[in-house]
């Protein structure tokens, strides 16, 4: 870049950050001229460096320099040369998840075994990094281009752009709503209406106390810390982890302070708070943006707060999963299912989390639509009655195993999968199945799609085992359905916390007699000795467990009185004659169970960016006419009407075309806008609209036919104007292909007009 074009670039810099934000209109200049030299100054030199980039083609259509980025991965072991170069780092893969395992069995201090951890994720990255590399046949797409796509037809954008936009926020128009609504449409056909699931719809602001008990108050937070002067906050860990890369690749940094930040990297989710603040000192860290000082690191939940009620005392939060409804009306789905397990529940609807700085579009946001299911079952008894539908489903499993030694995922069975353990029971196989089918019938590549099993470091201390299914994308392999075995965590959590029993009851083969133990509390003694506390104290003797009340009756006898703590921490000495342990038999024919849960977990923002990258295509030969293969079960339009021209002629056809459509519910768009049919035809191509019925002069003749005409293949065919309408509704439904079609309807030749 020449010196005028550096000083230039340099004095227009923060005009720049201006109108990358798109906050130049809030400004009030004087002369508006001025906002459009500045606007002409930023294309120019952004067309300057995109000249510069030899290897960058144009971008059609947008400002954005080019994005050539890996998409879709192959099958690398076929490939002796590549396994050649990946085996150093797969040997260097095993090492540490050896080291790890030594760690764990010998019993290493929590903070070692953290660090080892960290390398380990180090290590599978750079893997994984070299394997996308090396992959042969990878297609490639340009991300800009399809981002300016999706903005310009408006599947999506940043919300409240005119006032600058927030990150995290995404409207939907009219074509990303369609998806969506297609999307979760099907999801609920696949699932609720398949698998007879009861659905709910539960409040988006919960109380405290629910968040308090399920854990998310205390463990839902990471570290950030504040520009002091503009106020702008980073997520601490990414902040320091970018720093110090930074310093390490700077030339005149030292080897000793290269070999020290890397050393940080590695152990650094294994910091505390104050650890992480001596580093920010010791390597003088700033704002990345402005250079300014930070703040002292803070602590920030990432759920949004609020206040309900007009005093503001009752504590609240949106809610930052939709799980939690569910489970605290347990008790009333259950007496809904006429007490039976196994049951499951189904919820689709928003959720929240206050990241600190989301990026990567729809797959980090601050407000998502969520669609899980709790499935609830007997502990003892996991097998699902419908597995043997799935068993012989082929998938891609990458185990924790594997990911520790350096191994590739492989594909496997669901049955074998199950059979062997490395699937820890039926029903967690079978929704594993189900994900996998429902992911490829809206359109996820199969050769892009993997499940992942969290390793030990990563799965609650309550789950049994967890997959997730990840989609290949630019941004590398996503997370887009969650798949977890639960265990009774949750209504163990909520049972203890209200003192409610969420429990099931399971009749036993035969009847059984138990000793039932319960303190009989003498509530006028008790009355008469503590007054305004007894209530409290009688609510906390009825929580007491069958060992607590084996306590009681140990302590009554040693020394006739027992020391009970209650809720709020105070501690009451009860004399035997206030309390009575009542030891008695029973015969018993059933016995309380608390349910097991197997939760998938789908974020629906993440599925449809992934869907639209895997689908996102140019045509051979013109690289401004781009398109989306999206399925026609998925697509937001499902046809489109096109008249050959203006002529007055064709409308009674149109009309009767459009209402035909309606009665049989398949959306539709008329375009009888100026231009070309091969301009018109592109128009609608670039909003995933599968098919299109064209209106022509044959169409005035009898009998009376119009052509059909296949979005992604571009061929046509000619038809009966009577019989288009159940055409399009069963390829849009997916009962019929266009394959079929073709060999039964002529081939029409002479419409698909470019120029």
């Amino acid at each position: 870049m020449s010196l005028q074009i550096k000083r230039l670039f340099k004095s227009f810099a923060p005009v720049r950050q201006l109108i990358k934000h798109n906050q130049l209109r809030s400004i009030n200049f004087a002369n508006a001229s001025f906002i459009h030299l500045c606007s002409r100054v930023e294309i120019c030199i952004r067309r300057y460096k995109t000249t510069k980039a030899q290897s960058v083609t144009s971008n059609w259509g947008s400002k954005k320099i080019n994005r050539e980025v890996r998409l879709h991965l192959k099958e690398v072991m076929t490939n002796p040369e590549v396994e050649i170069q990946l085996a150093p780092l797969r040997a260097l893969v095993l090492e540490q998840g050896n080291l790890v395992r030594e760690l764990k069995l010998n019993g290493a201090s929590e903070i070692d075994i953290k660090k080892a951890v960290a390398e380990l994720k180090l290590r599978k990255k750079i893997l994984e990094d070299r394997e996308l590399e090396l992959t042969p046949n990878v297609v490639t797409f340009d991300r800009a281009r399809m981002e300016d796509l999706l903005k310009r037809r408006f599947f999506y954008d940043q919300s409240f752009a005119i006032y600058g936009g927030i990150t995290g926020q995404y409207d939907f128009g009219p074509m990303g709503c369609a998806l969506k609504s297609n999307i979760l449409s099907l999801w609920r056909q696949f699932f609720s209406l398949e698998e007879q699931m009861l659905e709910v719809d539960c409040s988006i602001l919960t109380p405290e106390p629910v968040l308090k008990a399920s854990g998310h108050v205390d463990r839902f937070a990471d570290l950030m810390v504040k520009d002091v002067k503009t106020g702008e906050c980073f997520r601490l860990d990414h902040l320091i982890k970018n720093a110090l890369e930074k310093l390490s690749k700077d030339k005149n940094t030292t080897r000793e302070i290269k070999s020290e930040c890397e050393d940080i990297v590695v152990k650094l989710d294994g910091m505390n708070k104050a650890e992480m603040a001596e580093i920010l000192n010791k390597y003088n860290v700033k704002s990345p943006l402005t250079g300014n000082d930070l703040s002292e690191p803070i602590e920030f939940n990432l759920m949004f707060a609020t206040q309900i009620g007009p005093t503001g005392l009752v504590k609240g939060f949106l809610r930052p999963e939709t799980a939690q409804g569910i489970f605290v009306n347990f008790k009333r789905l259950l007496e809904f299912n006429q007490g039976k397990l196994p049951f499951a529940v189904a919820q689709i609807g928003n959720s929240f989390r206050n990241e600190i700085s989301p990026r990567s579009g729809l797959i980090r946001v601050r407000e998502f639509t969520m669609a899980e299911i709790e499935h609830f079952c007997d502990p003892n008894q996991k097998d699902h009655p419908k597995f043997d539908y799935v068993a012989e489903t082929q998938m891609t499993l990458y185990s924790a195993c594997n990911q520790m030694d350096g191994n590739s995922a492989k594909r496997v069975t669901i049955k074998e999968a199950v059979k062997s353990g490395l699937v820890a029971n039926q029903t967690l196989g079978y929704y594993m199945a189900r994900i996998h089918q429902f992911l490829l019938t809206i359109g996820i590549k199969t050769e892009c799609l993997r499940f992942r099993q969290h390793m030990s470091n990563e799965m609650a201390h309550y789950a049994c085992d967890c997959w997730d299914a990840e989609c290949l994308t630019s941004y590398s392999w996503v997370e887009c359905v969650g798949c977890a075995d639960r265990s009774a965590y949750d209504l163990s959590q909520h049972m203890a916390a209200t003192g409610v029993r969420l429990v099931a009851e399971k009749r036993l083969p035969t009847p059984k007699v138990v000793s039932v133990s319960e303190i009989v509390p003498n509530k006028q003694t008790l009355g008469k000795l503590f007054r305004k506390d007894a209530k409290a104290i009688i609510d906390a003797l009825g929580k007491l467990t069958l060992d607590d009340i084996k306590t009681v009756g140990d302590q009554l006898n040693e020394t006739s009185e027992y020391s009970l703590t209650i809720a709020d921490g105070n501690i009451f000495t009860l004399p035997a004659d206030t309390i009575t342990v009542k030891n008695t038999n029973k015969t018993v024919h059933v016995e309380e169970i608390i349910p097991s849960v197997v939760e998938p977990s789908f974020g629906i923002g993440r599925i449809m960016y992934a869907l639209l990258e895997q689908n996102f295509q140019c045509r051979d030969g013109d690289e401004q006419r781009c398109y989306f293969t999206l399925p026609s079960v998925i697509a937001p339009l499902k046809c489109s009407i096109l008249p050959l021209s203006n002529n007055t002629e064709f409308q009674p056809f149109i009309r009767k075309l459009s209402q035909a459509l309606t009665r049989v519910e398949l959306s539709h768009k008329v375009d009888d806008s100026s231009g070309s049919i091969g301009r018109r035809y592109a128009r609608t191509d670039e909003i995933a609209i599968p098919f299109g019925i064209t209106v022509d002069f044959d169409t005035l003749k009898k009998p009376h036919t119009v052509t059909l005409r296949e979005r992604n293949t571009m061929k046509q065919i000619r038809i009966d104007i009577n019989e288009v309408i159940e055409v399009v509704k069963e390829l849009s439904v997916g009962r019929m292909q266009w394959s079929e079609i073709l060999t039964k309807y002529p081939l029409f030749e002479q419409q698909e007009v470019t120029k």
